[in-house]
Order: C-alpha cells, then sequence, then structure tokens
C-alpha cells in the first residue's frame, strides 16, 4: 500500500485532528502517502474531488495540529446511497485514477454505515469518533438481540431490543469509549457546576440541556458535576417521580439542578423534544427541545402557587428555567485522553489496511486487568440480522431510575476513562492562553486559510 485517502465524517469532535494526526504519523513511519479529502463523503462525489497532500516527503504538514479541535479537512453529513451503483462506480474511479490503495475514514455510526457500500469496492477502515459515544456494543451479541416491527402504515419498519439475558460485564464491552465524548463530559460538567451557583443564588430550578441524541452517555458523565438530578434517553420520563424528586430537593436547599439527555422521551416512548419529523442527510431525527418540553411539563405539575407559598418567585415559570450546554460540547482544545486515544485509532487505522483488514473498525478495549489498548472489530459485527448499524445505547445497569441518578455501575464504568483524562499541559495551556495579551491586539487567523492554499483537484 503506498497512498491512503483520509476523510472525516459526520459532527465535528475535539479529537478528529488528533486521529488524522495519528494516522498520518503512522503513514509516515511506514512511507506511505497520505491524502485528506476535503468534506467528507461529500468530496468524493464532487467531479475534482478536492484533495490535500497531508504528508509531502513524509513529513506532516503544519496546519494539522492535533491539540487543536475540530477538523482541518472539514465535515459534512452527505448521505452514501448503497443503491446508487453509479456514483459509487464513479467514485470508485476517481479514487483509482488518484492511485489511492485505501481509505481511512473518521466517524461515527452514521460513517460507518455509509462506508459499508464502499468496502466492496476499495479497501476501507474506519476510526471512530463521536462526542455521543454510541458507536460500539455493550457485549458481542447485542445486535442479534433487535427485532424489526412493521410500522402500521406500511411505510417501513422499526427496530428495538428485546430483554437481553447476557450478564453484563465491563470488560466485555467492544469499543469502550470513543475520542470526543471525553472532552464534550469535561465541558457539559463545568457547564452544570457553573449553573449551579446562578439556581443556588437566585433560588431557581435549572434544568441543563446536553447532547448525546438517543445514548445518555454525556448525560451520564455530566455527573462529575454534582447535578442533583440526572434524566437519560434509554429510561422513560416518570414525571410523578420526578417531581416528587424536585419537591424534595427543593425543600431541602432551595436550589435543584437537574441534568437531561436531548434525546429523552416520555413514558410511551416519544421523543420529549421532537418538534419536528425532519431528519438530517444520514437519516437522524432533528432533535429539538427536550429541556423546554420539561419546563413546561414542571410549570403545569407543580403550579405557580408552589413556588409562591416559599417566597421564591412570584410563578412556577419564573423559577424555572433552561440551558442548552449545546455545540461548545464538540469544539476547542481536546483534552489529553482524547487527544492520545484518538491519535492511536488513527495509527491503528492505517494498520488495519496495510494488514488488508478490510471493513475493519479500530477500537478501545478496556478490563480491569489491562486497562485501555486498541484493538479491532469487523464492522459486519455491529449489523443486526437485517444489515443495520445501530447506535449504541448506554446499558440499563450504568443509571438508577429509582433516583434518577448514575449507578453504581456507571461510576466503575466512568472511573477508568476520566480518572487521568486531564493532562498538565492542558491546565498550562489554559493558564499560558486564555488571557493571553496576543489575543487582543491580533486577530484570529484561521487554519482554513492556511489549507486552501494546498487543495489539488483531480
Amino acid at each position: 500500500m503506498k497512498r491512503i485517502g483520509i476523510l472525516t465524517a459526520g459532527g465535528d469532535t475535539p479529537a478528529l485532528n488528533a486521529t488524522i494526526h495519528g494516522a498520518v504519523a503512522r503513514a509516515n513511519q511506514l512511507s506511505i502517502e497520505a491524502y485528506g479529502f476535503i468534506k467528507g463523503y461529500n468530496s468524493l462525489y464532487n467531479e475534482r474531488i478536492p484533495h490535500v497532500h497531508l504528508n509531502p516527503l513524509f513529513q506532516e504538514i503544519p496546519e494539522l495540529d492535533p491539540t487543536k479541535g475540530g477538523t482541518i479537512l472539514g465535515s459534512s453529513r452527505d448521505y452514501v446511497d448503497p443503491d446508487d451503483d453509479e456514483a459509487l462506480s464513479k467514485i470508485t474511479q476517481k479514487l483509482h485514477r488518484l492511485k489511492v490503495d485505501g481509505l481511512v475514514c473518521i466517524g461515527g455510526d452514521g460513517t460507518l454505515n455509509g462506508l459499508q457500500p464502499l468496502a466492496d469496492r476499495i479497501p476501507v477502515v474506519l476510526a471512530p469518533k463521536t462526542i455521543d459515544n454510541d458507536l460500539g456494543l455493550n457485549y458481542r451479541s447485542e445486535p442479534d438481540e433487535y427485532i424489526r416491527c412493521e410500522r402500521h402504515d406500511r411505510s417501513g419498519f422499526d427496530y428495538r431490543m428485546k430483554p437481553s439475558r447476557i450478564e453484563f460485564h465491563l470488560d466485555h464491552m467492544i469499543n469502550y469509549v470513543t475520542p470526543g465524548f471525553v472532552t464534550a463530559v469535561f465541558v457539559s460538567s463545568q457547564g452544570v457546576q457553573r449553573i449551579r451557583t446562578t439556581a443556588e443564588s437566585h433560588r431557581r430550578i435549572a434544568i441543563i440541556e446536553v447532547m448525546g441524541r438517543h445514548s445518555g452517555y454525556i448525560a451520564l458523565g455530566s455527573s462529575y458535576g454534582q447535578p442533583d438530578i440526572t434524566l437519560v434517553p434509554e429510561h422513560p420520563l416518570d414525571l410523578e417521580l420526578l417531581v416528587d424528586r424536585v419537591k424534595e430537593m427543593y425543600d431541602l436547599q432551595k436550589n435543584v439542578v437537574i441534568v437531561c439527555g436531548e434525546g429523552i422521551v416520555d413514558e410511551a416512548g416519544r421523543d420529549l423534544g421532537d418538534e419536528e419529523s425532519s431528519t438530517d442527510p444520514s437519516g437522524n431525527k432533528v432533535l429539538k427541545g427536550a429541556s423546554e418540553a420539561l419546563r413546561q411539563l414542571l410549570i403545569k405539575k407543580m403550579g405557580d402557587d408552589y413556588f409562591a407559598s416559599y417566597r421564591r418567585g412570584n410563578s412556577a415559570n419564573e423559577a424555572i428555567f433552561t440551558r442548552k450546554v449545546g455545540h461548545t460540547q464538540r469544539g476547542g482544545r481536546p483534552i489529553f485522553f482524547d487527544r492520545f486515544y484518538g491519535a492511536h485509532l488513527g495509527g491503528k487505522a492505517v494498520d488495519l489496511l496495510v494488514e488488508g483488514r478490510n471493513n475493519a473498525v479500530a477500537t478501545i478495549q478496556w478490563s480491569a486487568a489491562k486497562g485501555f489498548w486498541v484493538d479491532s472489530f469487523h464492522s459486519n459485527g455491529f449489523r443486526d440480522r437485517w444489515g443495520h448499524i445501530h447506535a449504541r445505547k448506554m446499558h440499563p445497569s450504568f443509571y438508577d431510575s429509582n433516583n434518577l441518578k448514575l449507578s453504581t455501575m456507571g461510576r466503575e464504568y466512568l472511573q477508568p476513562i476520566f480518572t487521568h483524562a486531564i493532562g498538565h499541559d492542558d491546565l498550562e495551556h489554559q493558564r499560558n492562553t486564555t488571557f493571553a495579551a496576543s489575543s487582543l491586539l491580533m486577530p484570529y487567523h484561521s487554519v482554513n486559510t492556511d489549507l486552501n492554499k494546498r487543495i489539488n483537484y483531480l
């Protein structure tokens, strides 16, 4: 293998550049040229397939900085249609014209689904990234537990998991954690801590919405910020229990902080904040307003008289407020864990191509005996019996649904990841750069400006 292509697809994460860096560093060691494709799968559909030579003379270009968030290659959510043979044939021809022998895709479950039809035509592997931490399996046989039900209007099928009979162990998880997740939790936990002091000062109930789609890992990880209540998508909302818990905490401490995942559902399993049925190009629902929907439920259920009786506001509307951590979870400098393992996954992906491991996924594994290490898993193992790859849900044992917080098993899952997740250089960087005088003197210089000068076309 003499030349490989690298692309980043789907939503951005803080660890993308670190993963690209790891792939390029390994390619340099093996004397393999690395081309970076601009804007993910979108570039493959472009007739001129814009690309950047990432390691001329086997030296990494200076624009590639593993400590910078985002991706210098750009990203998109373009959908790869497995039934469009003509488009797929054109993509293959263009890659052959560029003399690309294999492709490293950096992405999540949508990217993994997208590369499946490409893997039948050219060697392709995946280096995982997602802040949602939903690319992986809780145990090897998990995909086999999905059942398919036809919709009443016969417009398609819905998939759900039947109750598992597998005894769960942390060291049986496939891809224990994904780069990007750790920095996202770092940001969301700090957000919870900062909102807490406002809630305390003004005797308020704060609802903080975090990302994660239909997986509750970021909400679970936000427990490091010490919220009073955590709500995750995997457990339908029990409104009566929630209200009782909120009143109990409010009576005690005159403030309550609730963390909710953006994909939380009501008792009927409907998305609480799903205001529209639109989808992104990869087929995911656009989730909106879970925290505001939850706020309205609490306002209606608790009523104005409750707060007036405490003399803590004139109404429930005044006493309960929402905040979204939002896209700050996706951006900024990746902390040590994400940089280190993102780079290792990038390097492992290159090794998989060299070893002829087509359609394989580089993974991060963990066991109590060995700690963390990098391994691989064939993507077919992520498929259910109908060929679909589903986003991983948080295992039920990680959450205490009676007390609305993480469980003992949830703590045991998080601790190996986060105990040494922050490096000394992360703190030093913050100290040296946050109020650097140069920031007041010089305008921001985007890496895109310099990278545009390197773009080549077929």
